[in-house]
Order: C-alpha cells, then structure tokens, then sequence
C-alpha cells in the first residue's frame, strides 16, 4: 500500500473506521460525519487516496480499498522456541473473513462457553466459526442441537448411531434420548489474547 503523509493517513483511518466496506457518503456527508470545516478538503483528500488506489470507484460509487483491511502475512515464520531475528518480508496479505469463509451468508460466529472441547484447542471466551450445514463427517467438530438444546463437540458414529464426543476426558459423550440435527460443522476459531 501507498505511504501517506500523517494528516492523509488521519483522515484515511477515520474514514475506515466511519465507512469500513460501506460505500462512500457525499464529500458534504463525510466532512460532518468525521468533523471537518471544509468540503473541500474532503475533496482533496479523497482525491489522494483514490490516486494511491486505497480509494476505489465502482458503479459511481467510491469505496475503501478491501485490500486494506487485510492483516499481513510475513514471509518468515515465528518460532515457538528461542527468539531469532524476524525477516520483516510480506509474503501476501490475508483477511480472516475470507480465510474462514465469514463472509458467507450461511457462516455464523458464536461465542464458546465451557472447557468440553479444551484437549481440541477450543477454550471457554474462543469465537468458534460456523458454516451452516445439515450434514457432518465423522469427526467434524460440529454445533449440534440435541434434544433441543445447542452443543459444540465432535460428531462420531458407531453401531448405535450418531452421537457428540467431548474433547476432555471429564466430560461424557452425548447420546441424543430423542433428536440430534446438525446445525453446522466448524471452520475455525478466533481467539483474542488479553
């Protein structure tokens, strides 16, 4: 992406943060939305950002740059053991929306509570990403509904049927006494480091 000078790259984060994929409101619209005096200046610097391509026009309407909005991913890897000098290269730049799917209209994202799933690497607070399907594989980890009530666990089957297997050895597999539909099969999870 473009370099800025400190007041464009202001103007620029106040303008993601207002509009984020929205489309662009009147330069009018915009001045008071993020508090300036003058229109003309508006103008200005939206001319600027559409010259460094962080502004993009489509169907006459001008929106942000999505490419903007995506985390980059370094070229180097991050070892788990002893530091070592990162070579700062970007590889390519990511989107979560897009590397889970999120932006689907059949992809949900629900918040975890409890630790049943803990030895799976999904802890109580993750944000567990969902695509809604009727069907799972075996293994899948899958939002069900069980005897009316949702559950996130691993979907098996054996001789008896279909049931949900927690992935901590405290907790006991789920065996439904009436109904077992999936809801959908899980693509991911998000977890925020305090």
């Amino acid at each position: 992406m473009e370099t800025l000078t400190l007041k464009q790259n202001e103007f620029f984060e106040k303008l993601k943060e207002n509009y984020g994929s929205f489309a662009l409101e009147s330069y009018e619209k915009i001045k008071n939305d993020l508090g300036y005096k003058s229109k003309n200046s508006i103008k200005q610097y939206i001319e600027i950002l559409k010259s460094k391509n962080l502004i993009l026009s489509n169907k006459g309407k001008l929106y942000i740059n999505q490419e903007v909005f995506k985390a980059p991913l370094m070229s180097s890897y991050v070892r788990a053991g002893f530091a070592s000098v990162m070579d700062d290269k970007i590889e390519k730049r990511i989107s979560m929306d897009e590397m889970l799917n999120i932006n689907s209209p059949s992809t949900f994202v629900f918040s975890v509570s409890g630790n049943s799933m803990c030895e799976a690497g999904i802890f109580d607070g993750d944000y567990v990403v969902i695509k809604k399907q009727p069907e799972a594989k075996t293994g899948d980890i899958v939002l069900a509904i069980v005897d009316n009530e949702f559950t996130l666990k691993t979907y098996k089957k054996d001789k008896q049927g279909a049931y949900l297997q927690p992935e901590n050895k405290d907790f006991p597999i789920i065996r439904p006494k009436n109904s077992l539909l999936i809801f959908g099969v899980a693509l991911g999870i998000v977890r925020k480091i305090k």
